[in-house]
């Protein structure tokens, strides 16, 4: 059960998105593959197919024809209905269309300039990878019923703007890339904070870099697109060391380096490189910028807080939002002295019940000498439900504090 769980969860987004660009209808595609879903945990333990994705495509699109009809003779009207596509497999792996991936255009669709754009992200995030609600208000710092009404309304604005389920042309493709990016380093934060990758968003570390790829290819005069995926690949680099031997996340400055990925170094530093050539700096190429200053302690043993610091300052006045501000104070800490990181962390205006504030917190205060505020943010970390391997680090440094 637990296989077929997990091969479900990750054809989710190549189907969800094939059965959307399909039926042209969000909710529809939704619906349609939980059917499916549905019905695969009750067949596949005794019969599992040779292709999941294939075998959700084809059920979920009869499903969704089964609940037209439906909806077709309660209403008496006749609807036009999507004929079953002769080779599935065929359809899903198609890469001959100037988006050649099911998901990207997916993507294209819910980050329309018709839609707000403070939803476009959330909208995809939900419709492609499947995030929860819950999860998605926890990564937009907002509430859970004001992130519900955000989707609604994106959806609902889909289907009455009449939004086209179409290729875009490429004349369309810079006014939608910013929320395509946006979506695409939101859904990579959610696999980065779990080191372990035990959670929902596990497949995300994969997908995000293989889409931020595949974007590179389409788009190489586009700097950002080229700085977020080296910053993706300098921080997947460093994932065979992101872990001890007990499980417990390891932070960069403590990682093994030999356990680096060279190749994934490499080629984020000719996608960095390329950036920079085309001279238009943004957000993204700065974030992989200290990233790649992380690695080179590979070179001199020591990670370099001073340019780490100075790198955020200059993001900080680019994207001045809680995120960038806490990782900034972190940083100052480790080249200014504790109490100035502790100054920058109170200006952030991060909220309290935010993890990443609370470790940061624990850090400074550790370093500050002032343990019992070490320990009393470490207890409100904890109690936010870390990640399990995250879980392990802040309690390994909350014993150390006590002893």
């Amino acid at each position: 059960m637990r296989e077929a769980a997990q091969a479900i969860a990750t054809a989710r987004p190549r189907v969800v998105a094939a059965l959307a660009a399909r039926l042209r209808d969000l909710d529809l595609a939704e619906d349609a593959f939980a059917d499916a879903a549905a019905a695969a945990l009750t067949v596949w333990p005794q019969q599992a197919p040779r292709d999941p994705a294939a075998w959700l495509w084809r059920v979920g699109l009869r499903k969704a024809i089964d609940a037209k009809r439906r909806a077709a003779t309660r209403e008496r009207a006749v609807l036009d209905e999507p004929e079953p596509a002769p080779t599935p497999e065929d359809a899903l792996m198609a890469a001959d269309e100037p988006i050649p991936d099911e998901r990207l255009r997916l993507i294209f669709v819910c980050c329309h300039p018709a839609i707000a754009p403070d939803s476009r992200a959330a909208l995809t995030l939900k419709v492609v990878c499947g995030l929860s609600t819950g999860r998605l208000a926890r990564a937009f710092l907002v509430a859970e019923p004001a992130m519900l009404q955000r989707i609604t309304r994106a959806k609902r604005k889909i289907r009455d703007a009449g939004v086209p389920f179409e290729v875009p042309g490429r004349a369309a493709w810079p006014e939608r890339l910013e929320a395509v990016l946006s979506t695409l380093e939101i859904a990579y934060a959610q696999a980065y904070e779990d080191a372990a990758l035990a959670g929902d968003g596990a497949g995300f570390a994969d997908e995000v870099l293989r889409l931020s790829g595949l974007l590179a290819d389409l788009t190489p005069q586009e700097p950002e697109v080229l700085g977020l995926a080296a910053l993706v690949r300098y921080a997947e680099a460093r994932r065979p060391a992101r872990l001890d031997d007990t499980g417990a996340m390891v932070p960069p400055p403590e990682q093994e380096t030999a356990l680096w990925r060279r190749d994934l170094i490499a080629q984020g530093d000719r996608l960095l490189d390329r950036a920079a050539g085309l001279g238009r700096s943004g957000p993204r190429q700065i974030m992989a910028a200290i990233h790649a200053a992380h690695l080179t302690r590979t070179e001199g043993g020591a990670t370099p807080w001073s340019q780490i610091a100075a790198l955020y300052d200059v993001l900080a006045a680019l994207r001045p939002n809680p995120v960038t501000l806490v990782n900034r104070a972190v940083a100052v800490g480790e080249a200014r002295g504790a109490d100035q990181g502790l100054a920058a962390l109170a200006a952030a205006g991060a909220p309290a019940d935010w993890l990443p504030y609370q470790a940061a917190r624990a850090g400074l205060c550790a370093m500050a000498g002032r343990r019992a505020e070490a320990a009393e943010a470490l207890a409100a970390a904890l109690a936010l439900g870390p990640a399990p391997a995250e879980r392990l680090f802040l309690e390994r440094r909350l014993a150390t504090l006590a002893g």
